[in-house]
């Protein structure tokens, strides 16, 4: 496993409960993924490096979690050293690493999404903005970990988001019309040809209740989703993910791993507001939470082209919550360095590392987002009142979180965007 925060902590639990896995190891972990698996020190966007280490501890899998590496070409150096590698090539996954790129193959494969324009110049971004009606998304064409977006109906701070993306030489950004309607998360299993989706989930980027204040990595998920109809995953695969994963084999850039979509339901079916080209943090701490098939299998097809060998997935009854603990000043400048704790938990509830560290003898903070608290319920109302009594059992100076996580979707009304 390569990476460090609260996704590879939940990957790994998935892949403990797999009777077929014998040994983990993480590159370079946490102290959460330090309880499952062997931390190994390592520069994860090194592809030389990553693929001696998989070598060194005579790995049958490399699974990618974040997608600088997978951008890097690791997932390239892995396979042509001869080992089996969950995550798409470089090529691939463009699908994330440029929006451009993104909606060039939206187009190709007819696949619906916000209208857009790229803008290499300044000054024509922000006349072209001034033209547009509100609300305004002007995007960062590259990898910003999940905050290279600006969303919101003020004209100058749309206009100063604009000008610091293309500040620097050779850097781009797009602007979309405004998609409205609640939003979707949906992982897709790709084994290059066979698309599996996943539980749809849903995630909150803003970092306030309510969909306030700047856009984050993520501050909560739940899954399922009660209020989404029972065809819309099935439409979404027909009409998105099938569609994309095709348009890339027809570039002859076939996608193997997991291809994230996320999605508007506007009033006029799904469009796609972004896709990932790994599994989304924090809807993949819900998502596998659910997932009683053994994980390790899933993957290992799809990098030998068997997905469509697999039987069909199996999912444990329920619901799950997760509320993420951020550090105080997070998203802007977060605070490091501060003492962790966590007390008793109830039953069904772990605590997953995201940005933390070991300090001599104490757990101290040393990310924005520090922990994710996941519970599962036999409901959506249980499995968040136990996620954020997990919440109530950490202790972090300073630290924040949303109070709202699935507030929306429970029975008294439908979800709202986040």
């Amino acid at each position: 496993m390569l990476g460090s925060g609260a996704r590879e902590h939940s990957l790994l639990l998935a892949l403990a409960r797999d009777p077929d896995v014998t040994a983990l190891a993480c590159a370079p972990g946490n102290p959460g993924t330090a309880e499952l698996a062997d931390n190994l020190p390592l520069d994860i966007t090194d592809p030389a490096a990553v693929v001696a280490l998989a070598a060194d501890v005579a790995a049958d899998l490399v699974v990618v979690g974040p997608e600088v590496p997978l951008v890097a070409g690791v997932a390239d150096a892995v396979r042509a050293g001869g080992i089996a590698c969950f995550g798409p090539s470089a090529a691939a996954a463009q699908i994330e690493g440029s929006k451009s790129f993104a909606k060039q193959v939206m187009a190709q494969a007819g696949v619906r999404t916000a209208a857009a324009r790229v803008f290499r110049c300044a000054e024509e971004c922000v006349e072209h903005l001034t033209a547009a009606p509100a609300p305004y998304v002007v995007k960062a064409d590259g990898l910003a970990a999940g905050k290279g977006v600006h969303v919101g109906s003020d004209l100058a701070a749309a206009g100063d988001f604009a000008r610091d993306v293309l500040r620097e030489a050779g850097s781009v950004a797009v602007v979309e019309a405004y998609l409205d309607g609640p939003e979707v998360s949906l992982f897709g299993l790709c084994d290059g040809t066979t698309v599996v989706p996943m539980l749809p989930a849903q995630d909150f980027k803003r970092v306030g209740d309510d969909d306030t204040g700047p856009n984050t990595g993520g501050m909560g998920a739940y899954a399922p989703l009660p209020w989404l109809p029972d065809e819309a995953v099935e439409q979404i695969q027909r009409e998105v993910l099938q569609p994309v994963v095709d348009e890339m084999a027809r570039r002859a850039t076939p996608f193997q791993g997991l291809l994230y979509a996320g999605l508007a339901m506007t009033s006029t079916g799904p469009q796609v507001v972004e896709f990932n080209c790994r599994f989304g943090d924090p809807e993949t701490q819900v998502v596998l939470a659910l997932l009683e098939t053994p994980l390790a299998g899933l993957l290992l097809a799809c990098t030998s082209g068997t997905l469509a060998d697999q039987p069909p997935l199996r999912w444990r009854t329920g619901a799950a919550v997760t509320v993420v603990v951020a550090a105080e000043g997070y998203p802007a400048a977060p605070v490091l360095g501060d003492r962790v704790t966590v007390g008793p938990l109830p039953e069904r509830v772990a605590v997953l590392h995201a940005g933390t560290r070991v300090d001599g003898s104490q757990l101290v903070s040393s990310g924005g987002r520090v922990l994710s608290v996941t519970a599962v319920g036999a409901a959506l109302q249980e499995a968040r009142d136990l996620a954020y009594e997990g919440v109530a059992a950490v202790s972090l100076r300073g630290s924040h979180w949303r109070t709202d996580i699935a507030r929306a979707a429970l029975p008294r009304g439908p979800a709202t965007t986040p």
